[in-house]
């Protein structure tokens, strides 16, 4: 028993049961085949219905509670929002289940949102409840125990699909059952006495103020006197004032509180923000990211374009997890790579970006599916490497609290143009775009940003000539003309 205790009060209980709904959490077999899921005889919805009606949900509500959740995490002491982000988990997949027609997958897609908008709660719970020296080593754990729950989600899904021919209907039961025990760990999570922001300081001060502030009253016995009595009832009247006045006077405590919070903030944000560096690299990092996702969103609609699932064999499953190791390795990688990122940072991202925006132009023209698996497992690869580097460039220099803010607003800003892509490419009531236009935007998007904000303006000048020279000689003057007219348009 006193073993047990004493491992419930070390860093090991908290890091454990936190990576055991995180494996759980994101052990989703259903999630490879979602969109042929939703287009084939369960849910019998179209292309274009899922496209540009039921996906731009999830990015709509994702953006609305994202800032909420992110201060609602911290005031509530994370515990409370990763139960909630269980609770929507069950309820999407609920309806995933069992519900029809397209406004309830609308329903769905806001649930979704907000699932994925209380990741915050998971990523950062694990800093309230161990030590310092833990960190590094706990970071790695709460972050590869993900990948690993996604890749084995992965794995048995493609295999269940080849092999066993299970429907997509019974991967989602699956996914149910995971995200059921997932939910169930979350209450054996002990709740956190501090948090980043709201609650930095509690414990014995806390008390030993709260102990001052009882007031131990003695109840008159049958034989006391009426003047005891009435001395009794003034002092009882009296407590009720005092507990009324300090009740009042918490309130405006903790009302300023959050005004020093918000205030303190808006000045970190202001430092962090000025120095060239960390603009340069959270730029990138929210333009980037809106790709990503925008790409991971939508990349089974284009397979299924490519390769309809009603009619050909599927291999989701297996370039998920292909993609999700390749990922992991290349973010692996980035630390044991023993160079000045503060001289070849930009440079690094420049080059891989373009490996990158080349994976797309992969995706986009080629007609060959397995030619379009390869451009996504390069593509999500190059991008775990890329965000690694961001990520290391952005934290080396800050504290744990304001790395935090900076790791919010920035994903705020991801989500912010993604959304406006999302509104004026793909929903039905912006220019509702064919998914393989939506790709093509993509690109542009990110050859838009390798111009901008990447590489230096002689690098690109030099890049572009010498690369114009290997591929096209210069006496096929019309396709020359051609890369000079998009380089002027891109660059």
């Amino acid at each position: 028993m006193d073993c047990f205790r004493t491992m419930r009060q070390s860093w090991i209980f908290p890091t454990t049961i936190l990576c055991i709904y995180g494996f759980f959490s994101m052990m989703k077999p259903s999630e490879p085949f979602i969109v042929p899921y939703l287009l084939g005889p369960d849910k019998n919805l179209t292309l274009s219905e899922v496209s540009n009606q039921m996906f731009p949900v999830w990015t709509y509500s994702y953006l609305v509670l994202l800032f909420p959740v992110f201060v609602l995490t911290d005031y509530l002491r994370y515990k409370p929002i990763i139960i909630l982000q269980g609770v929507s988990f069950l309820i999407t997949w609920l309806m995933l289940l069992f519900s029809q027609g397209l406004l309830a997958m609308q329903i769905l897609e806001f649930f979704y949102g907000l699932a994925t908008a209380t990741e915050v709660a998971y990523y950062s719970y694990i800093y309230s409840v161990v030590n310092v020296e833990h960190y590094q080593k706990v970071t790695s754990y709460c972050r590869s125990i993900t990948l690993v729950g996604y890749t084995v989600a992965s794995v048995l899904s493609q295999l269940l699909v080849s092999l066993a021919h299970v429907s997509y209907f019974y991967l989602n039961v699956i996914t149910m059952i995971s995200l059921s025990v997932a939910f169930v760990f979350t209450f054996f999570l002990p709740m956190p006495q501090k948090s980043m922001f709201f609650h930095k300081k509690v414990g014995a001060e806390t008390q030993g103020s709260a102990d001052k502030d009882v007031v131990v009253l003695e109840m008159p016995g049958k034989g006391s006197s009426p003047a005891s009595q009435e001395d009794c009832a003034t002092s009882v009247s009296s407590a009720k004032s005092e507990r009324q006045q300090k009740s009042q006077s918490a309130d405006l405590q903790q009302k300023s509180l959050v005004l020093r919070v918000f205030l303190q903030w808006c000045q970190d944000l202001k430092e962090c923000y000025s120095t060239n560096r960390l603009l340069f690299w959270s730029i990138w990092w929210a333009s980037a990211t809106a790709g990503f996702n925008q790409v991971l969103n939508y990349v089974q609609l284009l397979w299924d374009h490519k390769a309809p699932s009603q009619s050909s064999q599927v291999y989701n499953g297996a370039v998920e997890a292909v993609a999700t190791f390749g990922g992991a390795m290349a973010a692996l990688a980035v630390g044991y790579v023993k160079i000045n990122w503060d001289l070849f940072g930009e440079l690094a991202l420049g080059i891989f970006s373009v490996i990158d925006a080349g994976s797309l132009f992969l995706m986009h023209f080629t007609n060959n599916i397995w030619l379009c698996y390869v451009g996504f497992l390069i593509f999500k690869s190059v991008y775990m490497l890329l965000i690694t580097i961001a990520v290391f460039q952005i934290a080396v220099n800050l504290s744990m609290e304001r790395y935090a803010l900076v790791f919010g607003v920035n994903t705020f800003l991801a989500l912010l143009i993604q959304t406006i892509m999302t509104l004026i490419v793909v929903d039905a009531r912006g220019l509702s775009l064919t998914i393989d236009i939506q790709i093509w935007t993509c690109v542009t998007h990110l050859l838009n940003k390798i111009s901008q904000d990447i590489v230096p303006s002689f690098f690109r000048y030099v890049a572009s000539e010498a690369l114009a020279d290997w591929v096209v000689p210069r006496h096929f003057s019309g396709i020359r003309a051609l890369l000079s007219l998009a380089y002027f348009l891109f660059w």
